[in-house]
């Protein structure tokens, strides 16, 4: 007896797939955007709520599979498309033109790897498709245009849109970049107070010309100041990164960065854990140098996620001065591997964090 197929039996079929990312099954998820049944042949579109480049053909594959294995499929067909929604921000301020999300990636104290992982981060998220900014906030140690190998002296164009002039972002490793390194020399010290420097903030950031971005990722400087305030209150910011390494030091800053974030209703996506283990390169012998396990504890701390925990090497720095960061310089690396996993984990914690959830799916049944 044949079996017959009918949308529950389908749905039921992808429910067995849970999105570690997504934390549910993409029925649940509503990620299921159409259902075709002709005769013994099923397709299913699928639209994923997170970049997902890297993995789409890996996830089709598996649900393939898994429906050709039903009783009564002779063949399946599985599409996938992911899409990048525009979050709210706090206190509904409105978005800016050309960008879906800006996300701050901040730190209580400086030295704890927050240019670096912004960087990576942003090329990890590009790597899996989206188009991605990079707004380098710290006015007084600007470091992104080293870091994406923008060379010293490289002034940005500027363009006429109706009586205003904006800045064109430097384009790097596929990236916009943004930074008042471009807008004065190497050794011109930044002696502001700081008015000036949030006002130099919001310049950047709104007389930049940014090009249809998903996420403009801001690389804040160290501390709970102007800079931070001023991008908290008036910037429309959907959601915050903390960047800390398992010193007690430097979580008891990161938990200012924390608070800091609550108290203007700007979401912290999760706890980004850097130079949790150190290698020895001569012995292969792992430590914990700063301590053990504090990115974890602060998560908890907070009912926030323990993103990612990063390794201490020595080639995440040099490639970083180098101004071909790791994601570039080794795309295949243990430690790329971690920024993307990074990229989609706060990419999707991002979208289920949205205060409406999205459309039901369109569900479409055909015996012809």
């Amino acid at each position: 007896m044949t079996e017959v197929i009918n949308q529950s039996v389908i749905e039921q079929a992808l429910r067995q797939y849970h999105d570690p990312y997504l934390g549910m099954d993409l029925v649940s998820a509503q990620c299921v955007r159409n259902i075709v049944i002709n005769g013994v042949d099923v397709r299913v579109d699928l639209l994923m709520r997170y970049p997902c480049g890297r993995l789409s053909e890996g996830i089709a594959r598996t649900l393939q599979d898994a429906l050709e294995d039903l009783p009564g499929v002779m063949s399946a067909t599985v599409t996938l498309a992911w899409h990048v929604e525009a979050m709210p921000a706090q206190a509904n301020l409105p978005a800016m033109s050309g960008i879906s999300n800006i996300i701050a990636v901040a730190s209580g104290k400086g030295g704890v790897g927050k240019s670096t992982v912004t960087a990576n981060l942003a090329l990890a998220l590009a790597a899996e498709g989206a188009r991605v900014g990079v707004l380098d906030a710290d006015i007084y140690g600007p470091s992104q245009g080293v870091m994406f190998g923008i060379a010293g002296g490289v002034r940005p164009e500027m363009m006429t849109e109706g009586e205003q002039q904006f800045f064109v972002p430097i384009e790097s490793h596929g990236v916009q970049v943004m930074s008042m390194a471009f807008l004065v020399t190497d050794n011109t010290p930044m002696i502001w107070r700081g008015p000036m420097v949030s006002g130099a903030l919001q310049q950047l950031l709104t007389q930049t010309h940014w090009e249809h971005l998903d996420y403009l990722m801001v690389d804040m400087p160290p501390g709970t100041g102007d800079i931070q305030l001023t991008l908290a209150q008036r910037v429309p910011v959907v959601g915050s990164l903390i960047v800390t390494t398992p010193q007690d030091l430097a979580l008891l800053d990161a938990r200012k960065g924390i608070e800091m974030f609550r108290k203007v209703d700007v979401p912290v996506l999760g706890v980004v854990e850097n130079m949790a283990t150190h290698t020895c390169t001569n012995c292969g012998h792992t430590e914990h140098l700063f301590g053990e396990g504090g990115g974890a504890i602060l998560a908890d701390e907070y009912d926030t996620e323990l993103l990612v925990s990063l390794p201490l090497t020595v080639s995440i720095r040099e490639q970083a001065d180098s101004g071909c960061p790791t994601v570039i310089a080794e795309p295949d690396g243990e430690i790329a591997m971690i920024y993307r996993e990074l990229a989609r984990r706060m990419a999707a914690q991002l979208s289920v964090r949205n205060s409406e959830a999205p459309a039901p799916p369109t569900i479409n049944i055909s015996d012809d």
